[in-house]
Order: structure tokens, then C-alpha cells, then sequence
């Protein structure tokens, strides 16, 4: 049997462990969760913790917690522990220890040798500091390999044909970006750029700084002289970006963050990913810089590259994905999971040195755009069929997303929701799957925000719904066999030319009658609680995670019985579980 070699994704702020097992890959998990948390932590007996647990005590006591340290390794400094000072390795070695003994618990016997991961653009004295890290955890570092190598590595590398690939790796910490050629198995990287002081964490900073002053323009306080409340302000803005990833809106709310001249400060407040982006616009343009740098140095441009690679929990900014369609004009890849390849990479690398056999990556992804046309400029014009992606060719599966759309018209009281698979950016030239009408809507002027959610799951079926985002109004579809309907070339593209705008009717179509009525209020408030709750999972123990999804369960029915009375008692539950979770 040959040695066993660990592979390590020491990130910023997750890490993960993973192995080759039969020629596949496994990210070994702690408990549920393949993402051990990047936090280190003294609880009240003075033991070391690791993981989520030292994550949750970041919120109580973040003077015996800390947290992003790869931000300064290789810095001849020290943090603060407890009163107690540590060196970056230290730290470090920690968070490595404990992962080696996840893999040694998952696989019954001792490790001692790893594959450990680092930014393209980490220097030397970085280089080293990780390295004394892994010496320190027991570990012997047998290779340390750039994370945008890894991740290509994560990639089927297997074809014979070279292949440009940009690698596009943005973390919790540090960005990086590395023009990649893959040929005969071999990864070469070409050329990288990157700033290891850009990252989720600044993303994090500036929805902290948006909701610093919102509390002190709508309390006249000052929040910041406050840790404990900044802890929580912290975890706040880094779920609310969680949260925007996937639904353009999110309700920030905390009670009780501290007291003010005997008056409790709440706060609760929505966020709009459009204001999001906004703030983190600056960083964005920055990591394009740096990509134009990192072409210039391979002596390439734009058009050279075959495929763009998303590497980082933070590329699941939507922009972020946008702004590279627009640079390159393909669709970036990210069907295996962007927190996870990297120590997927890290893995294949130690099977290979160990002299293991190797299977290529395989992952179940939807190979099609699926969106809906709206109101919007195509070659200059205004036209009422752009087409806007909703769930992008590439994305893993199973995958549900939501954007937000406006009514056209003053007083506009129904929307016509059409449904294409395609990628042409005028959605008469895409293939129509499906459509509905959403009507009853309040009578106000233009700018009426309308939600649509697509979710596609494993077997190819899309759900489809559209909802008034002020008032709960909804009305949903099912499309069924949404991918083998398009591989089987059952659907034709539909060019049928029409002359209506979104939210009316197009000719020719047969109207199907809906019958909407507005939901009630229990409701509505039932399911933000089931919406709140499931952005927990990741973050929940199993055993909470398992009250949560029968109490989601029990809500969904009574919802979909409009079934009032029953509603009080699990909304209840759910909510002293998430408010448990949440203090």
C-alpha cells in the first residue's frame, strides 16, 4: 500500500483536508462541514479550539479568538491569544494539526506527510512561514504547490491538446490570478498576479463599515469602541454576502447589540446586492488590473484564453462572474466546488508523488444558460428581449439563484415570465421552455420589484417562481426534464419575433389563467424564516441542522395548506433555534 499524502488547502478563512481514495477524490469533512473554519480560540478552560466552535466564540470573546492569520505569514510579528503571544506559524500549525487529525480519524491510522497549497504570489518569506507551520503541526511538507496549479489540477488535465487557462482565485484573504497551460497532463503556469491583501474578508469590511454607520446616523453611536457587538456585526455582513451570492436582496437583523444611555441599539436593516456591489466595486476593478497584468506577462490577450477557472468561496459574487464573461467572452468554469478544489488539486498532487493512480474529477454540472428576457440595450439599442442569465452553463448541481427585475409601465398590474435555455444575449434566439403570468400587482409606478427564483436540481427539473417583492404576491412553475429535453433536441429554437415589452403578453401564445391571491402575513413571515434558516445549514450542527429541516418540513405544509392556525407553533420553534444559533 503506498504512503498516504494529505492534501491541505490552508485558506484564509476556511481550510480543508483531502485524500485520493480508490483513484477519486475525497474532501474529508469535520462532521458535516468540508470546511474547517480558519479560527483559533482559548475557551473558558484555557484549551485550544479550532473550527467552527472557536468561529462561534469569536462572537462572545474576540479577544481570545483570531482569525485570518495567512493574511500575516511571513511577518516577523506576533498576535495576541489570551495575553499570550503567538507567531503566524504558530497559529497556523494549529489549524493544521487539527485537520491532520480529521484525516487520521477518517482513515484509522497516523499521517505525517502532506501536500500544503499556497497563493501563486506568495513570497519567499510566506513560502517558508508555511512550511515551519507544517513542521510545527508534525506534518512533513512534501510539497508545497500554487493554488491556481491545484486547482487546475482539480480539472480533467487528461486530454492531449494544450489548453490556455486563466485561473481567477479569490479567497476569504488573498487574490491571485495565474495564466495556466495544460498539456499531456501537465500543468505549467505561465504567469501570475495578485494582491494578498484582497479578499472576501475586505468584502466583508465594507458591508461592516456600511453597517457601522448606518447604526450610528440612526442611533448617534458609535459601535466600533464595542467588540462583542462588532463580532457579531462582523458575523452579520459576512452572512449577509453569503446570502447575496445567491438573492439580490437580504434582511440584516440583530436585537440587543449593546446598551445606549439605557436604551437597547437594534439594528435591522435590508441590503441590495446592487448597493453591495457597489461597495466593493473598487476591489473588483482591481482584480481585473491584475488579470491584465497577468496576460501581459504570459505575452497573451484576452482572445488567447481557452477557459477561465473560478477558485475561491468569493468568486460566487455574481459580478465577479459577469465581469469575466464580459473580459474573455466565455463562461467561467466552476463546477467543481470553488472552496474545495484547491485541496481537491492538493490531494492529486501527494497521489502523485506517491506514486497512487488517478482518476479524473467528475461532477455532476448543467451544460446550459437558463434565464428570461427583459427590457435592456442589445448593439445599442433598447430592446425588450435581452436575455438575462439567471443560472449559468458551468454551475454545479444541484443550483437555484434569484435576481431582481422592475415593472416597465406605470401602474403595471401583471408580468409575463418566459423562461430560455441558450446563451445568445437576445433571448428570441434561445430555445423557450416555459412561461407564466404573475398578475394582481399593486398599482404604483414603474419600478416595481419582482423576484425571480430558478432552482435546478440533479434529474434536470426547474422550478421557476416570480413574486412582488413588497407584498408576497407569487406565482410558480415546474419545468420538467429541463436538461434532456435540450440534450435530446426535443425543443427547437424558438425566433419567433413579437413586439410586446416584459410584462406583457406575447402575441400568438395562448394565455394560461392563474389565479393569485396575496398571501397572508403569517406566511409570508413563515417562509423568510424557512429562507433565514436554510442559510444556516452550513454553519449548524447535524443535530440542529435535523430539528431545523423537520420544522422547515412541517412549515412547507402548513404553507402550502394556507393552513394559519398551525403556522404559530413550528414558527415559533424555528425561531428560538435560530435565535439560539444566532446569540
Amino acid at each position: 500500500m503506498n504512503e498516504i499524502i494529505i492534501g491541505i488547502d490552508l485558506g484564509t478563512t476556511n481550510s480543508e483536508v483531502s485524500i485520493i481514495e480508490n483513484g477519486k477524490v475525497t474532501v474529508i469533512g469535520d462532521g458535516d462541514n468540508k470546511m474547517l473554519p480558519s479560527f483559533v480560540g482559548l475557551n473558558d478552560d484555557g484549551h485550544i479550539i479550532v473550527g467552527e466552535t472557536a468561529r462561534n466564540q469569536y462572537l462572545v470573546y474576540p479577544e481570545r479568538t483570531i482569525k485570518s492569520i495567512k493574511r500575516i505569514m511571513g511577518q516577523d510579528i506576533q498576535v495576541t491569544l489570551a495575553d499570550l503571544p503567538y507567531s503566524p506559524q504558530e497559529i497556523s500549525a494549529i489549524i493544521l494539526k487539527r485537520l491532520k487529525a480529521i484525516a487520521e480519524d477518517y482513515l484509522g491510522l497516523a499521517v505525517s506527510k502532506a501536500v500544503i497549497t499556497v497563493p501563486a504570489y506568495f513570497s519567499d518569506a510566506q513560502r517558508q512561514a508555511t512550511r515551519e507551520a507544517g513542521e510545527i503541526a508534525g506534518l512533513e511538507v512534501m510539497r508545497m504547490i500554487n493554488e491556481p496549479t491545484a486547482a487546475a489540477l482539480a480539472y480533467d488535465t487528461q486530454g492531449e491538446e494544450a489548453r490556455r487557462i486563466l485561473v481567477y482565485d479569490l479567497g476569504g484573504g488573498t487574490f491571485d490570478v495565474s495564466v495556466v497551460n495544460i498539456e499531456s497532463s501537465v500543468v505549467e503556469v505561465l504567469s501570475s498576479h495578485g494582491d494578498n491583501q484582497l479578499g472576501g474578508d475586505d468584502f466583508d469590511q465594507q458591508i461592516i463599515d456600511y453597517l457601522v454607520e448606518h447604526i450610528k446616523n440612526t442611533h448617534e453611536v458609535d459601535i466600533r469602541e464595542h467588540s462583542r457587538a462588532m463580532a457579531r456585526i462582523s458575523r452579520a455582513a459576512e452572512s449577509a454576502k453569503f446570502v447575496l451570492s445567491e438573492q439580490p436582496y437580504v434582511q440584516i437583523d440583530e436585537e440587543y447589540l449593546l446598551e445606549h444611555d439605557g436604551a437597547p441599539i437594534h439594528l435591522s436593516l435590508e441590503l441590495s446586492r446592487m448597493v453591495y456591489e457597489e461597495l466593493i466595486e473598487d476591489y473588483i476593478n482591481a482584480t481585473l488590473d491584475a488579470v491584465h497584468i497577468a496576460l501581459k506577462g504570459a505575452k497573451m490577450s484576452s482572445s488567447d484564453i481557452d477557459e477561465v477557472i473560478l477558485v475561491g468561496g468569493s468568486t460566487r459574487t455574481p459580478c465577479i462572474r459577469e465581469r469575466l464573461l464580459n473580459e474573455f467572452g466565455i463562461e467561467p468554469h466552476s463546477e467543481v466546488d470553488a472552496d474545495l478544489c484547491v485541496a481537491m488539486g492538493a490531494a492529486i498532487q501527494g497521489a502523485m508523488i506517491a506514486g497512487q493512480q488517478v482518476d479524473t474529477v467528475l461532477v455532476d454540472v448543467t451544460p446550459y444558460t437558463y434565464g428570461t428576457s427583459a427590457m435592456g440595450f442589445l448593439d445599442g439599442l433598447e430592446y425588450p428581449f435581452l436575455f438575462v442569465p439567471i443560472i449559468h452553463k458551468n454551475s454545479v448541481l444541484p443550483n437555484r439563484k434569484t435576481e431582481a427585475f422592475t415593472t416597465y409601465h406605470d401602474g403595471q398590474e401583471a408580468v409575463d415570465i418566459t423562461i430560455y435555455q441558450g446563451e445568445d444575449p437576445d433571448a428570441l434566439n434561445n430555445i423557450k421552455i416555459g412561461e407564466f403570468r404573475v398578475e394582481g400587482l399593486r398599482d404604483v409606478p414603474a419600478g416595481n420589484i419582482i423576484t425571480l427564483t430558478l432552482g435546478l436540481d440533479l434529474n434536470g427539473i426547474l422550478q421557476v417562481s416570480a413574486q412582488e417583492k413588497e407584498t408576497g404576491l407569487e406565482k410558480n412553475i415546474t419545468i420538467k426534464n429541463a436538461l434532456s429535453q435540450f440534450e435530446s433536441g426535443a425543443l427547437e429554437t424558438a425566433k419567433q419575433r413579437i413586439n410586446s415589452l416584459f410584462g406583457q403578453i406575447e402575441p400568438g401564445i395562448i394565455e394560461q389563467e392563474f389565479i393569485v391571491e396575496p398571501l397572508a402575513p403569517e406566511i409570508i413571515a413563515a417562509q423568510k424564516l424557512i429562507s433565514k434558516a436554510e442559510a444556516l445549514f452550513d454553519k449548524v450542527s447535524s443535530e440542529d441542522k435535523e430539528d431545523m429541516v423537520d420544522l422547515i418540513e412541517v412549515l412547507t405544509h402548513y404553507i402550502e395548506t394556507k393552513d394559519i392556525a398551525e403556522l404559530e407553533k413550528p414558527t415559533a420553534e424555528l425561531n428560538d433555534i435560530i435565535y439560539y444559533l444566532e446569540s
